[in-house]
């Protein structure tokens, strides 16, 4: 018999990789395809947008401010963010948050802040938060030059610290550039990482393409 995992938790290589672009993309062709799914960004710094955005594509299931439990002002690392506002970032916060999510909806999308190891306060980083969730993880990717050295980096982390990389999601958040780089950047990675790469988002795509959804929900499913 078949059950689901809570989900994944969404890192990237870097900030502005697309992380939230492509949890988005997955969440609302999930929901589409009635897996109840909802997506949250426990931690924003500046504005608010990302939060928004993933409660659009989680079909407004869950309010924003549960969905972003954890709101800094200062566009910033969290970190950094908090020691400008003069206060503690709050995780307890954002662990309440997500278990009320996981209680209410069959999987939950967890995106990160920024990158794997972006610190949250000065001794717990984005990376140890993932950890106490125990999800398995995916990688987006910006499919640029130097994406293949990001990329390792991150995986290997991931698998160092313990938890399941589920895969890599290359993403393209620019037109495509006919450089070297980036047209070899897919077949070189496939080759060199210990985890699949899922597939490619494209610049300016408003769905995500069929065989990466089927991939994604593949991996949701588990056997008992």
């Amino acid at each position: 018999m078949a059950s689901l995992h809570r989900g994944f938790f969404v890192t990237g290589t870097d900030t502005g990789v697309g992380k939230t672009h492509t949890t988005a993309l997955i969440t609302d062709a999930l929901r589409k395809a009635f897996i109840d799914v909802v997506a949250m960004k426990p931690f924003c710094c500046g504005d608010r947008e990302d939060a928004e955005i993933l409660a659009k594509a989680s079909h407004n299931v869950a309010a924003v401010e549960l969905i972003n439990p954890v709101w800094l002002r200062v566009p910033a690392a969290p970190y950094a963010a908090s020691l400008i506002e003069n206060r503690a970032l709050d995780v307890e916060t954002a662990r309440s948050a997500f278990s009320e999510l996981a209680e209410k909806h069959q999987s939950v999308l967890v995106e990160g802040v920024g990158g794997w190891r972006v610190p949250l306060t000065e001794n717990f980083c984005s990376s140890d938060f993932a950890l106490e969730l125990g999800l398995p993880v995916l990688v987006v990717c910006s499919n640029r030059l130097g994406m293949l050295n990001h990329t390792q980096l991150t995986v290997d982390s991931i698998i160092a610290k313990g938890l399941n990389c589920a895969g890599v999601i290359i993403n393209h958040p620019e037109p495509a550039a006919e450089s070297p780089a980036v047209i070899t950047n897919a077949a070189i990675l496939e080759t060199l990482l210990p985890v699949p790469v899922l597939g490619e988002i494209l610049f300016g795509a408003s769905s995500i393409p069929p065989l990466l959804l089927e991939k994604i929900a593949a991996l949701l499913q588990c056997s008992e």
